[in-house]
């Protein structure tokens, strides 16, 4: 089972596609974001989850305060349970609004959420956006070549001072970071690496 952890959506059950995704585990997800939440990345942020699968990363940083989120992943199965979720999320959000005191609304009250049906390569060819926050999960097989693609795509589309987390199996070997990217940190979650990556100058 997965779950929104925290925020206006806590404890919110999220569908998960039947086959052909890798759902980043409740411990996993709940450290990755006392991480950023200690670095103040999540709050009024426009986030990008690629290899979205149920849309869990997008939309745990949508329920703590994100200000949008475009997912993106190409199984069509996968896109509608994000649209499924996508949805069940901005009903909660709607319900938080209408709890807020009279004249404030409620963090996170009014997120956008996108799905987009494309491979993560295709998107970025063509996307204009900039983010703050961007989640890269792919599955394990995915290979290195298309990873390289992926973040050679992605720097175009980085804000000045974004952060990237990009989850890879502990035994894959650390990938190749492209002019534009840096390591800050790996953290390490049993058979989870997670790659912390921040936009540098070219």
């Amino acid at each position: 089972m997965t779950r929104i952890i925290a925020g206006f959506a806590g404890s919110l059950t999220l569908k998960v596609p039947s086959a052909g995704t890798r759902p980043t585990s409740d411990r996993v997800r709940e450290a990755m974001f006392s991480a950023l939440e200690a670095r103040d990345a999540i709050d009024g942020m426009r986030v990008l989850d690629l290899y979205a699968g149920s849309g869990a990363l997008a939309l745990e940083a949508i329920s703590r305060g994100a200000a949008s989120a475009v997912l993106v992943e190409k199984s069509y199965a996968a896109v509608q349970v994000c649209k499924a979720n996508a949805a069940l999320v901005a009903a909660r959000a709607g319900r938080a609004n209408q709890e807020a005191p009279a004249g404030r609304a409620a963090r996170g009250a009014r997120p956008s959420i996108q799905v987009i049906g494309k491979p993560a390569t295709s998107y970025l060819s063509s996307a204009l956006d900039e983010f703050d926050l961007v989640f890269i999960d792919p599955p394990y097989e995915v290979g290195g070549l298309e990873l390289d693609h992926v973040l050679e795509g992605l720097v175009p589309r980085l804000a000045t001072d974004a952060v990237v987390a990009l989850e890879r199996s502990s035994r894959s070997p650390a990938p190749v970071w492209p002019a534009g990217l840096e390591l800050d940190k790996v953290s390490r979650y049993g058979e989870t690496a997670v790659y912390w990556l921040e936009r540098t100058a070219e």
